[in-house]
């Protein structure tokens, strides 16, 4: 979904999402005024959070995230098609016994549009 990571350290990230009015979930929410649901402004988050909490780790390829929990997550303003995502998540308390939490942000702009708290457990791959 993320269309690119512009920064990176080992404790926050910064993606980005363009959002193209051919986007498939504009099909029906809404027809007559397409809104981008606010899920997939969480599931943005979760997938940059899922970056960069699998960038601390070694051979992040054997590894997943999975997003335990979500919480005090805010809607502020529409997200239309033509807007630009940006998605900044910081680690909250770092990686332990295979949990770690972040907070995340989404801004159009200068605009804030998102927000909320996600913990997430690393699991190795089968």
């Amino acid at each position: 979904m993320v269309d690119r990571i512009t920064e990176m350290s080992a404790e926050r990230v910064v993606g980005v999402k363009t959002i193209g009015v051919n986007e498939g979930f504009f099909v029906g929410h809404f027809p007559e005024e397409p809104v981008m649901p606010g899920v997939l402004m969480v599931e943005a988050m979760a997938q940059v959070g899922g970056i960069l909490v699998l960038s601390g780790v070694d051979e992040p390829e054997k590894y997943s995230t999975y997003f335990a929990k979500i919480d005090g997550v805010k809607f502020k303003k529409k997200v239309v098609p033509g807007d630009v995502l940006v998605i900044k998540m910081v680690l909250t308390a770092p990686l332990r016994r295979s949990i770690v939490s972040m907070r995340g942000e989404v801004y159009v702009g200068n605009t804030m549009v998102c927000e909320g708290d996600l913990i997430a457990q690393v699991i190795k791959n089968k």
